[in-house]
């Protein structure tokens, strides 16, 4: 029998760990700890990730996995929507709207350079539009209108060199045109009359498949070679309402969701290589008409119906690693279920965290608990019972100051020495509702309830507290992030309340200056984690009407995105601490006797190891 030598030139090497370079794919190796064959080999999968900031549904997508947009779509009560958000690879970001609010459109191109093309724009009469706009990276502009008006049609190509196929009038179409960056040209029709369909490809190599015929959904797929088109392969299950948007080449895409008579949302996914669609991994969703980018080995699908609108996210990777997505988990439950009431005490790290003091019930509370990242430990009680104040430092070195004691506003300071806690001078101005960051010898509080609200900061060198420099406007309630000579005041209640803000403000150790990355949607009294240049921001009470949100908004020193949910609406979380990757955040309200926690974790990747068998 040959030998694994004698056809490669080389024994297998033998290890007592598996190897971390993920350029071993495919290598073969014995690991003599385990005692088996190993190799890394190249799988697919779906990970869920960061949600659109808009649930909704006939969504048209463009661009990559890594750099996408999704353009427009519609939400319950088929209310068109001029929305669009970019995802940079870990999140979502609204950036400006089209000129021309619409679902079912057409899309093509990438971040940079996109056009969006028909649509429907119901309850204006006629629905169908031939409205074609083109993205420059900042702003939507209108071009020269498609030849026919019509919605429910696919696009495919880049700005300058698009296909616009099939769709809806007033009955199911033929009609395909191509764009040239400056008009439209009627092109050779395809085969068969298609609404709802997808596609891939650009516009002189492309694909379109599945889809709405006359009476119902079909498994038929179409090549195109710029001037004809040719039957393609059959898909292993006919269905319509597939991503919406282009999935890779005309040899090498994905078909993923849709809608199975009867109707049904569909989980499905199928990959086809130029000659046959074969069946893959499937989604955890299943849903509809979603805005769908990328390739067949790393696709994105996001938003949908199934059948409420949803925001849901769904990234596909066929790699050597196993994608792990970020997500929000439960921790450990506090002994004390407590919030802040308008406050954080954030000290340490999503392993070794401490929260002390808040409110419980209808009281105050000294309660002091330490969380070593699996379990919290009562420890020995504040001095001064109080809700509303802050904190900061890290294990086991934490301050907590401020806040209400029931009957007044306090400047008292405590510091933590790792067995007890001891008073400290007092903070210049009593107050509660303070954005706060730092450690125990060099903290920064900003802003608050003296009252009436202020824009003041106050700094701390581990004896004494000092003036700081003036926030741009009065607030309370804001996220603290970051150290005393790097620091963002994220959202809070501006002025006299109780509206949320969008306004993150950052300070040089010196002065405060207002940034114009805005957090996507307004939030107060949440829990935050991270520093200036990669923060996360987390639950809290948002517009309209004082929502309690679960919310996470991810910032990355440039722009804010959207991050995964937490699986709490909550708002006065006892405590978030941490990174922008290793999070937590426990307690919180309602009810205020709250004890659970949840940890963030950021996506993980990992070489995939398998055993090689014999047989």
């Amino acid at each position: 029998m040959t030998t694994y030598k004698e056809i490669f030139g080389k024994p297998i090497k033998v290890v007592s760990s598996d190897p971390t370079d993920a350029g071993t794919e495919g290598q073969i190796w014995y690991n003599s700890t385990l005692g088996s064959f190993r190799s890394v080999v190249a799988s697919g999968a779906w990970a869920s990730g960061a949600p659109l900031s808009t649930a909704r549904n006939t969504i048209a997508g463009a661009g990559i996995q890594t750099a996408a947009l999704m353009i427009g779509g519609n939400n319950p009560g088929a209310t068109q929507k001029g929305n669009v958000e970019e995802f940079n690879g870990s999140g979502y970001s609204e950036i400006n709207d089209l000129n021309t609010a619409r679902s079912q459109s057409g899309a093509a191109g990438t971040t940079s350079a996109a056009v969006a093309f028909g649509g429907d724009v119901y309850p204006t009469s006629p629905r169908n539009t031939g409205a074609t706009e083109e993205y420059s990276g900042s702003s939507w502009s209108e071009q020269t209108d498609l030849g026919t008006a019509r919605r429910s049609l696919v696009g495919l190509g880049t700005q300058t060199a698009s296909l616009g196929a099939g769709g809806y009038t007033t009955t199911i179409v033929t009609n395909v045109e191509e764009y040239n960056g400056s008009s439209w040209t009627a092109v050779n029709s395809l085969p068969t009359a298609k609404n709802s369909f997808g596609g891939a490809g650009i516009q002189t190599s492309a694909l379109t498949f599945a889809g709405t015929t006359s009476p119902g959904a079909v498994a038929t797929s179409e090549e195109y070679d710029g001037t004809n088109w040719t039957t393609g392969g059959t898909m292993n299950t006919a269905r319509s309402g597939v991503g919406r948007g282009s999935t890779g080449t005309q040899n090498a895409c994905l078909a993923f969701g849709g809608v199975i008579p009867p109707p049904a949302a569909s989980n499905l996914n199928e990959q086809y290589d130029g000659t046959s669609w074969s069946v893959q991994p499937t989604l955890s969703t299943a849903r509809r008409e979603g805005g769908a980018a990328g390739t067949s080995i790393a696709a994105l699908y996001s938003g949908g119906a199934s059948p409420t609108y949803v925001a849901v996210t769904e990234e596909y990777n066929f790699t050597a690693n196993t994608v792990t997505a970020a997500a929000w988990s439960s921790g450990g439950t506090l002994n004390t279920g407590r919030d802040t009431y308008q406050g954080g005490s954030r000290n340490g790290t999503q392993t070794a965290f401490r929260t002390a003091g808040g409110y419980a019930g209808s009281s105050n509370v000294v309660n002091n608990e330490s969380y070593d990242g699996t379990s919290f430990s009562e420890e020995a009680d504040l001095n001064t019972a109080r809700r509303g104040a802050a904190g900061a430092g890290t294990e086991p070195s934490a301050l907590y100051f401020g806040g209400y004691t029931g009957s007044a506003y306090t400047g008292a300071t405590e510091e933590w020495n790792g067995s007890s806690w001891s008073e400290q001078n007092d903070m210049s101005t009593g107050r509660d509702g303070m954005a706060s960051c730092g450690t125990q010898t060099a903290a920064i509080t900003m802003g608050g309830n003296v009252p009436p609200r202020t824009n003041a900061s106050e700094e701390y060198n581990g004896t004494s507290w000092t003036a700081g420099g003036n926030m741009p406007a009065v607030f309370s309630n804001r996220m603290g992030l970051g150290i005393q000579t790097a620091a963002l005041a994220v959202g809070g209640e501006a002025g006299d309340g109780p509206t949320a803000s969008t306004q993150v403000d950052s300070y040089n150790g010196t002065a405060f200056s207002t940034l114009s990355a805005s957090l996507l949607t307004a939030k107060q009294t949440g829990g935050g984690a991270g520093t200036t240049t990669s923060a996360i921001v987390f639950g809290g009470i948002t517009p309209p009407g004082g929502t309690v949100t679960n919310s996470t908004f991810g910032y990355d020193g440039t722009s804010w995105s959207t991050r995964p949910n937490m699986a709490q609406t909550k708002y006065h979380w006892s405590g978030g601490a941490g990174t922008a990757t290793a999070a937590i955040a426990a307690g919180g309200n309602p009810p205020n006797t709250t004890n659970n926690s949840e940890e963030f974790t950021g996506e993980t990747t990992a070489l995939n190891y398998e055993t090689v068998s014999s047989s």
